[in-house]
């Protein structure tokens, strides 16, 4: 399976920033990449980015709510996101997890409704600093995969990116030992929970990613893509990150 290369826009973008996903789209219709792309932006943005896309880059979106339809004012349902053109859904980011409280059982349960919709789920995990400090970042992140990971989960529709809290937007990553060490304590999880399919499932990284550090990181073993911030939002950045996709993907 090829390596995944998803950029989450977060809060930032308006009609102006499509451009950015036409040039894109213009640079992977010249030179196809080695990698899968998705981007991820504003709920605003989807359908029309669907367009500026131009049918050479999935879009995906940024959260939706378990529930299919209803009286959630404000919310979006993984059909709505299907039905703009969507074909994936982040769920469970920490920024959701931090600022709304959210629950491995509620990100599961995403989870499901992005597969009830036809829609790829990728699963946030990662600790806090304070939790790696105090050692415990291996189990916090065991017991996210646990909680936070559907049963029957298939490879085909499901990635889990490990977004180490502290990294985020902070400019700092861990060492290319840490990642190794966290993404085989992710697999091993994966294959404890879900047999075959775990073994396949790509696993991201994501904290502060960029055109500087992309190669190295992507080089290390179980790391099947990224799930890029800041550097997804010019496609300059964004492009100078899948161009470095190493053969092993």
């Amino acid at each position: 399976m090829r390596a995944l290369i998803a950029g989450n826009w977060k809060m930032n973008g308006t009609s102006a920033a499509l451009a950015e996903i036409a040039a894109l789209a213009a640079q992977v219709g010249a030179k196809p990449p080695a990698a899968e792309l998705l981007i991820c932006p504003p709920a605003t943005l989807l359908t029309r980015a669907v367009e500026a896309a131009a049918g050479r880059i999935p879009i995906g979106g940024q959260d939706c709510r378990a529930e299919a339809s209803g009286a959630f004012t404000g919310d979006i349902s993984a059909e709505m996101l299907k039905d703009a053109g969507a074909s994936a859904v982040i769920v469970g980011h920490s920024e959701r997890r931090q600022y709304h409280g959210e629950t491995d059982a509620q990100v599961a349960a995403k989870a499901a409704a992005a597969y009830r919709a036809g829609l790829t789920a990728i699963i946030c995990v990662g600790e806090s600093e304070a939790e790696r400090d105090a050692g415990r970042a291996l189990a916090v992140v065991g017991t996210q995969i646990a909680g936070s990971v559907p049963e029957g989960a298939r490879a085909a529709a499901t990635a889990v990116a490990y977004e180490p809290i502290w990294a985020i937007g902070t400019g700092r990553t861990p060492t290319l030992g840490e990642i190794a060490e966290m993404h085989a304590h992710i697999r091993a999880a994966l294959k404890a929970r879900l047999g075959a399919e775990g073994a396949g499932l790509r696993i991201l990284y994501g904290g502060s990613v960029k055109p500087s550090n992309a190669a190295e990181i992507l080089a290390v073993a179980e790391v099947g893509g990224a799930l890029v911030g800041g550097a997804s939002l010019k496609a300059s950045d964004f492009s100078l990150i899948f161009s470095v996709v190493p053969s092993k993907a």
